[in-house]
This record gives C-alpha cells, sequence and structure tokens, in this order.
C-alpha cells in the first residue's frame, strides 16, 4: 500500500524526482500546502519579496541552466502579479513552470479571499498554456506533460492551478520518474542537400542566427566559416560565432542600412530566430534571394517573412545533417567592407545614445570572460547589446520580447542560484530598477557575490528621445529618485559610486569576490573626471 500525503507535498517530491532542485515564491494560507514537502523532498526554496521576482528568478535560473524554473505562487494577486514573467519568459523561450492555488468554487460564491473571475483565462493570455488540475493524477499529468513539452517543443511558460482542498487533500504519491525520451529518427538525418546546394552555389550566403541556434555552435561555424558567409546575430544569438569571425556583421539586424546588406545576399538561411519585430524593427528584412529557415516552432516557418524553404528541426539536428553533405566553397564578402560597416554602426550607436560605449567598453575589461549578464530595459543595455563582444553563448540575458522593466536585478538572482561561484552581473536603469528593487534583500540573505550596475541619468531618457522624434512635448519622462546608495545600504547591500572608469572597473572587479551583492552607481557624469 502506498503511503499517502497531502498532494502539496506529494507535489514538491514529484518535482523532485524529476530533477527539479530549486523552488522560487512566496508562501501564503492559499498555498501553504504546497511547501509542507519542500524541505522534507529535499528541495532549496528561494523567498522573493514580490511573485514578479519570483517569476524572473524562474526565468533567470532556467536561461542559466537550461532546465526549467519553478515557481509557488497563491491565488489571485499571486498570479497576476507574476503574469508579467509569465509573458516574458512566453516571449523569450524560456521553460518557467507557476503552480499555484486557486479558490475551489467561484461560480457560486463571491467576495472570497483573492477571488478572480476566471484565474485560469487569464494567466493563459501570458504563457503557453494554463490548467485547472481537478485531481491529483490531473496534476501530476500536467507536471508531467510540462516537463516534456519543455524539452521536445520550444521552451515557454505555463501555468498550473490546483483547487486549495485538493492540495490538503491525501494522495498517493506521483510514478516515481519520468519515461526517458528517443530522439525521433530521422532527427539527425534530416535532407540537407537543397541548402547544401545553395550554399555551395552563393556568391553572396549570409546567416540570421538566434538564441535558438545555441546548442549548435560548433557545428553551424563550421559550416559558415566553411563557405566564408556573412552572418548577423539577435542579441540573444550573440557568442554563437566568435564576435572576431572576419564576415561578422554583429548584433546591427535593428540598424536601418542593414536592410542594404541583406540586399546583397544571394542566400539567406534564419537559424533558430523568429525574426520579430524586437529583432530587426521593420516588416521586412530587404532581401530578394531564397530566405532558408530552420526552426522548432512551425508558427515562426509560416509568419509574414514567407521563407521559401523551410524547416521544422532543432539547429542542432539541421546542423548535424548539412555538415554530412556539406561542400566547402568560398564566398565573395569582402572583410574589409563588413569592417568598415560595423564601424559605422558603432559610431550611429554613438550619436544616438552619447558616452555609453566608453562606459560599456571599460566595464567589458573588468568583466570575467564567462560572466553571465542579466540586462534590464535601459539605454545603457541597449548599446552594450550592439557593441560588447561575447565569446559565448547564452550569456546575456536581455527582456527582449515582451520588453518588461524590472528584470535584471531578479533574474541575476536567479542566475547566480543557478551558478554558484560563477560570475553573474546585472545591469539596470534607474527607473526600471525600482520596479524590483526589494529583491536586493533576496541577494543579501543570499550572500550572492553579484554586481549591479545601476545606469542612473536621472530620466526615462529612451522615452524622451522617442516623444522629442515623435514631435511630442517630452511629459512625465522625470521622476525623483531616490539616494540608491544609501536605500542599497538599508538593504545590507555593498555599494560603489564611482567618480571615473578606472575606479569603475576596480568597484566591478571587488565585487564579483564579496560576499553579498554590490550596487554600483554611474551616471553621465563618470565620464567627466
Amino acid at each position: 500500500m502506498q503511503e499517502t500525503k497531502p498532494l502539496g507535498a506529494q507535489i514538491s517530491h514529484m518535482l523532485k524526482n524529476r530533477g527539479v532542485d530549486v523552488i522560487f515564491g512566496i508562501p501564503g494560507v492559499h498555498n501553504q500546502e504546497m511547501y509542507r514537502g519542500i524541505e522534507e523532498a529535499g528541495i532549496r526554496h528561494v523567498l522573493a519579496r514580490h511573485e514578479q521576482g519570483a517569476g524572473f528568478m524562474a526565468d533567470g535560473y532556467s536561461r542559466a541552466t537550461g532546465k526549467p524554473g519553478v515557481a509557488y505562487v497563491i491565488t489571485g494577486p499571486g498570479v497576476c502579479n507574476i503574469m508579467t514573467a509569465m509573458g516574458q519568459a512566453y516571449s523569450d523561450s524560456v521553460s518557467v513552470l507557476v503552480l499555484s492555488s486557486c479558490l475551489d468554487e467561484t461560480a457560486a460564491r463571491r467576495g472570497q479571499l483573492h477571488q478572480m473571475l476566471d484565474q485560469e483565462a487569464a494567466a493563459r493570455t501570458v504563457c503557453d498554456w494554463s490548467y485547472q488540475a481537478n485531481s491529483a493524477q490531473a496534476a501530476y499529468n500536467l507536471v508531467d506533460r510540462a516537463l516534456i513539452e519543455f524539452k521536445t517543443q520550444r521552451p515557454r511558460s505555463k501555468h498550473i492551478q490546483i483547487p486549495i482542498a485538493l492540495l490538503e487533500g491525501e494522495a498517493v504519491p506521483a510514478p516515481h520518474k519520468l519515461g526517458s525520451l528517443t530522439k525521433a529518427v530521422d532527427a539527425a538525418n534530416l535532407d540537407m542537400s537543397g541548402l547544401s546546394t545553395a550554399l555551395a552555389q552563393a556568391s553572396h550566403p549570409l546567416f540570421v542566427i538566434g538564441g535558438g541556434a545555441a546548442d549548435a555552435a560548433t557545428a553551424l561555424r563550421e559550416v559558415i566559416t566553411g563557405c566564408s558567409a556573412a552572418c548577423f546575430e539577435t542579441f540573444a544569438g550573440r557568442g554563437i560565432m566568435p564576435w572576431d569571425y572576419p564576415l561578422n556583421f554583429g548584433a546591427a539586424l535593428a540598424r536601418p542600412s542593414s536592410s542594404q546588406v541583406m540586399a546583397q545576399a544571394d542566400c539567406i538561411v534564419a537559424v533558430g530566430t523568429e525574426l520579430a519585430e524586437v529583432d530587426l524593427w521593420r516588416n521586412h528584412m530587404g532581401h530578394d534571394c531564397p530566405l532558408y529557415r530552420i526552426d522548432i516552432d512551425p508558427e515562426c516557418l509560416s509568419d509574414e517573412h514567407r521563407a521559401d524553404v523551410f524547416m521544422h528541426a532543432k539547429a542542432k539536428d539541421a546542423m548535424a545533417s548539412l555538415l554530412k553533405c556539406f561542400v566547402a566553397s568560398d564566398s565573395e564578402w569582402q572583410v574589409a567592407a563588413v569592417a568598415h560597416q560595423r564601424d559605422l554602426w558603432r559610431a550611429e550607436s554613438e550619436a544616438e545614445r552619447p558616452g555609453i560605449i566608453a562606459i560599456a567598453d571599460a566595464l567589458r575589461t573588468a568583466v570575467p570572460e564567462d560572466t553571465m549578464i542579466y540586462s534590464d530595459m535601459t539605454q545603457f543595455a541597449y548599446v552594450a547589446n550592439e557593441v560588447w563582444p561575447m565569446a559565448r553563448p547564452k550569456h546575456w540575458h536581455h527582456p527582449s520580447g515582451f520588453g518588461t522593466l524590472g528584470y535584471a536585478l531578479p533574474a541575476a538572482i536567479g542566475g547566480a542560484t543557478a551558478r554558484p561561484n560563477q560570475p553573474t552581473m546585472a545591469i539596470a536603469g534607474d527607473y526600471g530598477f525600482q520596479y524590483s528593487v526589494q529583491e536586493l534583500g533576496t541577494a543579501v540573505e543570499l550572500g550572492q557575490a553579484l554586481p549591479i550596475i545601476l545606469w542612473d541619468n536621472g530620466k526615462l531618457k529612451e522615452i524622451e528621445d522617442s516623444m522629442r522624434s515623435a514631435q511630442i512635448a517630452p511629459n512625465a519622462v522625470i521622476a525623483k529618485n531616490p539616494d540608491f546608495v544609501s536605500l542599497a545600504k538599508a538593504y545590507g547591500a555593498y555599494t560603489a559610486a564611482p567618480i571615473n572608469l578606472t575606479v569603475m572597473q576596480k568597484a566591478v572587479a571587488e565585487a564579483f569576490s564579496a560576499d553579498g551583492p554590490t550596487l554600483i552607481y554611474i551616471t553621465p557624469d563618470i565620464l567627466a573626471q
């Protein structure tokens, strides 16, 4: 006879058996049963200060490990608060699983604590799917479904809600383990002969590399260098091709003149990228040649870019198959022309947001090469995403798609939790930092050696610039900021307010070896010293 436990406890044991070792969240009276089994199962719990922070921590953890990030939240406001993080994870293809409690009855009762009209449907608007489990077996099945889909489909956030009475009720354990997954027979034996021929015959082959191609980095590099192809990277795809590869145009897809480069190509291969608005900021890449798309998501293959040839496959499998029939060739791309174009785009970036490149360049010299960086929606990050050379993939994480403020700090906490004793850094702007400043308390509690670069230009500068360009008198773009250094000290964090770039570099180096987080406060005045 199997030993029964309350379902809330059984779920934690199930997650542990499936490889989950960290859960981010906040307990409440509605979800406390989910906490009954956490310690017993041997799972570490990280206490966030806000459910949005818990979601971003789970996101950051997943990006750092490739494993699912799991969060526990309460009914109603807990779910509402984490929905922003769920939307970000959905948009950026991150494996985040949110488990929440829910009320037992909503149709026939009103005025209950944390009541929503339709919590399940609300969550569904920002994630891959949201379902209510009305039995222990349904809860177990949904958890396993989520974990299998994270491995076999495009990763995206998912939500499972469980009625409070069901969480409290006795249940038999979940099946001890999830069955092994077997790859499709033809996954690494795709017919890539047509693409191989096209690349061999092309005089100006061009690759567009997205974050979904990270697992194919080695093979992709061999293909691109083997046919002397040029390439662009999305922000998420940086580091897959070496920054110093002579025909790498870099992360400049959003530059309007990149369309002129696209027009020179006679064969374009887009690998693991949505070619989304936030990648291009235009509806058409600018090409007039065959477009080959390789992606795990069928929706991307049928979008407005209308590939001439599309391959529904993981980038790793596609590149492995391509190498089997690949023929090396030379292109007519000119190294000097690529370098000149990159210099022009760097100059454009400097003209648009003066001074930031110099600070970013100085910061980079103080940061270990294997640092994992989490950035927020801030001008500093917009510039750095274009000009910061990445030595390896999946080491700079930016909230590109959903574009949420307040992402960097909690996501970096999740990343640092996943990578103990490895360097992690956050970059935030003065306004966005205040969305999640309370999570400093979590970083202090965890004793994380986490440098937090706070760029304070005293305003919503990107919005001000946009308003001016639209001939709108800037309105509501300046807010009174707190004394950030004193605020960080109040949480127990270390602080630094460097007066010049040399002092900044020293402060950053020290922060990586501290026994807690360090707020490094930077303003444009740092360039005046």
